[in-house]
């Protein structure tokens, strides 16, 4: 009898958020084609549970992704999820918000996978790094187009040209994570944060992910025109109904997410 193969990704449900794990250890889980398809489904099983609010995107032993599985690339695998980027995160566009909890290194696509997140948590000694332009390439999952947009150009150009990593507490000096932790304790504070995110209302966590999309780039003109349009369903919504009436009568809401 064949032994199963065990899993590369894990979910874990706690509370209303979905733990991600990344779980190749042994591969310092770097992303091959098996990765990005489990990673590709668990986002999707997130976004199709309503009673589902947030995830927290992780890795097993120690070390969140080294990035691209360069064995497997050779072997002619692809890391990328059609439509959805490498990893099968960093050209999707999930609805919920996704935290990215980095423990060791975040190299390369495993930097590109956590800057996909909306938040990130970091040990202090985690290390970020896009080594690309040492092997001959650039940052092609999405590193040369979000860092520019998450820390100011001439930071985020040293780090692209001259592909050093800096680690968790540097990271967190520039504006790259939004909290800093302990070694080890980068799970449990991003856990923490999701409960303070899924305190809020689904439908307009979502509406405020779609219009941050929809401004990155656009005119004033044309993000105000996005926005009226996500407010109409929004105001319409028994969310926000419930919103003002927990408000008035002083008392938490009870999102039902319609």
């Amino acid at each position: 009898m064949s032994t199963p193969t065990p899993p590369v990704v894990r979910t874990e449900r706690i509370g209303s958020t979905l733990l991600i794990t990344l779980d190749r250890p042994e591969a310092r889980n770097a992303v091959n084609a098996a990765t990005a398809t489990a990673l590709a489904a668990a986002l999707d099983a997130l976004e199709a549970d309503p009673t589902l609010r947030a995830g927290v995107l992780t890795g097993e032993g120690g070390t969140f992704s080294a990035g691209m599985d360069l064995k497997a690339a050779l072997r002619g695998e692809s890391p990328e999820v059609e439509g959805r980027g490498f990893g099968g995160l960093t050209e999707s566009r999930p609805d919920k918000p996704l935290i990215a909890a980095v423990e060791g290194f975040a190299m390369g696509g495993g930097f590109e996978l956590a800057l996909a997140c909306d938040l990130i948590v970091a040990a202090e000694d985690a290390r970020f790094g896009l080594p690309e332009v040492k092997r001959g390439l650039i940052a092609a999952g999405g590193g040369v187009i979000r860092l520019p947009q998450r820390i100011p150009h001439h930071l985020a150009m040293e780090l692209l040209l001259t592909g050093e990593p800096v680690d968790g507490r540097r990271a967190g000096e520039l504006g790259l994570a939004n909290r800093v932790t302990a070694q080890g304790q980068a799970v449990a504070e991003a856990l923490r944060l999701a409960e303070r995110v899924a305190d809020n209302a689904p439908l307009a966590l979502a509406a405020v992910k779609r219009v941050v999309r929809a401004a990155d780039g656009a005119s004033d003109e044309e993000a105000f025109a996005f926005q009226r349009e996500q407010m109409k369903p929004l105001m319409a919504s028994d969310d926000v109904r419930e919103g003002m009436t927990a408000f008035a009568e002083r008392r938490p809401a009870r999102w039902t997410g319609r």
